[in-house]
């Protein structure tokens, strides 16, 4: 006769057979049974905020939610037919907004699946979110492969967001209860939200540099094993001098870019590996001016002379230095 099933010894066995050092899922096991002694059996639903933090921590996100809206609308609409919850959670696993059917709030509400919930993995174990944001990679936790058992029936599927510094701010999660949701239909879900995630991550980006040219780093730039870890649009932000002030982490990855480098604002030329001639890049510059001044006084070069605040025969000699060059 078959043993019934039990949650919390095939946890345990699967920790002492040393399987985290090759299975990043016992690995979760392990963090919460030992990092945070938690209790497989636990049957209390999640932890909450009080009301008082959860709007401080809904206002110091207000920049992500609002450029999230479209894209948690979006991903709702793709999978809220199947029974489906979409939750924004922010850095410490607490969902900040949330998409869902009015008829399964209830259910999600019971769940704990809510706003001011508390899903990190301290606190609730191998899950979606709080999984999510300790190994900052796209997951699904599937049914069993949750820590606490009151959470096998759930089926989470998550993916990071990342700031303009390249740190995780955000993740997005996508939960069903159904007991006929398959691993494999979890794999499509899993698209459709790291689509949405790295949507809001570009917009977030986009944001912070409003005033900034943002370029998109050639996809043959990166190689395939970096396009495929991140699976999101590498993008760099560049002042009015085509000085590098902002990039994101898939950018950051692909050029080796540390916070350093951004805050000595690299020229985007060495960057992408131009030749950097100086001299000829000021002389360039400064031709370009000369010309502009001339042209806006139609020709007149003692004007141009006093628009750019020089001597006429100064303005005489550059101009011949520029044709001599030519």
């Amino acid at each position: 006769m078959r043993e019934p099933y039990n949650h919390a010894t095939r946890i345990d066995a699967a920790i002492a057979r040393n399987e985290a050092a090759y299975a990043p899922l016992v690995a979760s096991w392990q963090r919460s049974k030992k990092l945070h002694d938690l209790n497989p059996d636990k049957r209390s639903a999640p932890e909450r905020l009080t009301q008082a933090e959860f709007n401080i921590a809904r206002e110091q996100a207000g920049l992500l939610i609002k450029n999230s809206e479209a894209s948690l609308d979006q991903l709702y609409q793709a999978v809220g037919d199947v029974g489906c919850n979409v939750i924004l959670a922010n850095r410490e696993g607490v969902p900040l907004t949330r998409r869902g059917s009015p008829a399964d709030d209830d259910t999600f509400e019971s769940w704990g699946l809510w706003t001011g919930a508390i899903w990190s993995e301290a606190s609730e174990g191998t899950n979606g979110v709080g999984t999510c944001i300790v190994e900052e990679r796209p997951l699904t936790i599937h049914k069993d492969q949750h820590f606490h058992k009151k959470n096998i029936e759930l089926s989470c599927t998550a993916a990071p967001i990342f700031d303009h510094e390249g740190e995780l701010i955000a993740v997005v999660d996508v939960s069903s209860c159904r007991s006929d949701l398959t691993s494999r239909f979890s794999k499509l879900i899993s698209s459709a939200v790291i689509n949405a995630a790295r949507t809001i991550e570009a917009n977030y980006f986009s944001e912070k540099f409003s005033t900034a040219k943002i370029l998109l780093v050639p996809q043959d730039t990166a190689d395939a094993a970096t396009q495929h870890r991140w699976q999101s649009a590498a993008l760099i932000a560049v002042d009015q001098d085509d000085l590098i002030i902002g990039a994101t982490r898939a950018a950051r990855s692909i050029y080796k870019l540390g916070h350093q480098d951004i805050k000595n604002n690299v020229p985007l030329s060495s960057l992408l590996g131009h030749e950097n001639d100086q001299a000829h890049r000021y002389a360039t510059a400064e031709q370009r001016v000369i010309h502009q001044a001339i042209a806006s006084t139609n020709g007149n070069i003692s004007a141009a002379a006093s628009a750019l605040g020089i001597s006429r025969a100064t303005l005489h000699r550059k101009i011949n230095k520029f044709r001599q060059s030519n």
